[in-house]
Parts: structure tokens; sequence; C-alpha cells
């Protein structure tokens, strides 16, 4: 298989802190180091969240603007996707970073259940937030916990509230949610490749010990990988990832199991249809 995989780096998240491992990065300078190591070992994507001094979630614009700042400075080229989730923020504050106009940003087009709450996407705001991506050129990475997010998804490219074609990850593995089962992931791979076309991009996410599993699964299939601490801080049930960056490679090295090229950062900007850059 040829077709280069696009790797994703899940910096921070909102829920893993230090006294989890001591390798999340919370401060922006942290962030912006360990986005640096993870786009050197292959990452072209960082999926971002901004954390408070206390490490609480927050959607402060400002600190997000920052660490884009940061990132566009020490990682020219890399693709920067800003979070609109739920944990850090309620309502259209959660979209307050679009105006800063990311090259990409997460949308969460349904409600599903979390751990311990419910993790609410109102139709309303998501209208709301799939139109500020428009207005500001932002191409949406559309999280699917649940297959009728897809169909959601394909409703709204319909309608014209998405623009071009959907770029969608299938997140598995959270708690109360989807569960990883292999043929639920083959049922949803043959669902967006039925309603978005044979060639569509697509990206899978495993939360905690299923991050290696659902790499492994998209690589296989010639999707795209996302990986990182926000999803995962171990590389082994008994030793803590030392870094993104090495999670970065746990990825590339599955990627080399099945011949994939890993794609740089030219190639995932031209596979995914976004503006380049100098």
């Amino acid at each position: 298989m040829t077709t280069p995989c696009i790797i994703c780096v899940a910096i921070t998240g909102s829920v893993p802190t230090k006294a989890d491992n001591p390798a999340v990065p919370t401060s922006i300078s942290e962030q912006i180091e360990s986005a640096h190591e993870a786009f050197e070992a292959g990452a072209t994507i960082m999926h971002a969240h901004v954390r408070n001094d206390d490490e609480t979630p927050s959607s402060d614009p400002e600190k997000f603007a920052r660490l884009k700042e940061g990132v566009e400075k020490h990682c020219p080229g890399m693709i920067i996707q800003l979070s609109t989730g739920g944990r850090s923020g309620a309502g259209k504050t959660r979209g307050g970073m679009l105006p800063l106009r990311p090259d990409m940003a997460s949308l969460s087009v349904g409600s599903n259940n979390f751990p311990t709450r419910v993790y609410e996407n109102p139709p309303d705001l998501v209208a709301w937030l799939a139109s500020e991506m428009k207005t500001y050129d932002i191409k949406p990475e559309i999280e699917a916990f649940d297959l009728s997010h897809i169909f959601r998804a394909a409703a709204m490219h319909q309608a014209g509230d998405i623009a071009e074609t959907p770029y969608v990850q299938f997140v598995m593995g959270v708690k109360n949610a989807m569960p990883v089962d292999r043929e639920v992931f083959d049922f949803y791979l043959h669902t967006v490749k039925r309603l978005f076309g044979e060639d569509t991009p697509w990206c899978a996410a495993g939360i905690g010990p299923n991050q290696i599993v659902l790499n492994e699964w998209a690589i296989a299939a010639g999707g795209h990988a996302r990986t990182g601490l926000e999803d995962n801080i171990r590389l082994d049930r008994s030793t803590l990832a030392p870094s993104n960056a090495a999670l970065v490679k746990r990825a590339v090295e599955i990627c080399e199991k099945y011949e994939r090229p890993v794609a740089t950062w030219q190639q995932a900007r031209e596979m995914l249809g976004l503006r380049k850059v100098a």
C-alpha cells in the first residue's frame, strides 16, 4: 500500500494531568516543545486543547493564539487543529478560537455518553460551529463517537453546511460510548466510503490501551492514525509514555510494518485539501 499515512498527535487533551504522567504538556511552552518533537518524529497534524495554570481545561482564545503562533514558528507547515470539545467550555465559548483561522478544528456532530457525563452537542450549537468553520475557511474533522454521527455529517455535507468532503475520525474505546469492536470499525469504514466516496480520507482514534489497536487497524486499512497523550498516557501496562513523540514513533513503526510511507506535511495538506503555506 503506497498511500501516505497522516499521523495526528493529540498532545494534551482536557483530562490527563502531570499527576497521571509528568510528560503531559500543560503550559503553552511545553505544548509547543512537545508538538515540535512530535512533528520531527513524523506527526503532521497537531490536535490541541489548552489548560489553565492549575491544569484545568480552558477555552481561552488568547491561549490558543499563543499556542498557534508558537507551533507555526517552530513547526512550519504542521497542520494545526484546534479542539471545540465540550470539556473546556459551554455553548459558543467552545468556538471562541475559530476566528484565529486554524487549518482544522474538531467538530462533534452529535451527543453521546462519556465516562461520568453526557457529552452534549445540541443541533443548534453544531450548526453554529460548522457555520463558523465555513466562515473562517477551517476544515472540520468530524469526531464520530457513534454511527449516527457519520450519517449526520453526510446530511450536513449534502446541505452545504460542511464544505468539501468531511474528514471523519472514528473514536472508539471511550467508556459508555462505542467500544473497540472490529466489525463495527469495518462497518464504519464501509459507511464512510458509501456516503462520501471510496477515496475519502478518514482517521481512527483509540482510547487508552486501545490506541495501538486502532492505530494498527487504521494503518492496515489505508486510513490515517491519531496518537498522543490526550488519549493514552502509556506505552504498555507498566510503562508511562515518555513523550508524545514516543507515541508518534510507535505509529511510524506500524506504518513501516504495513509498508505505508508517513505523509509529509505537504502531502497531508494536499490530501486534506487545506490551504497552502509558504
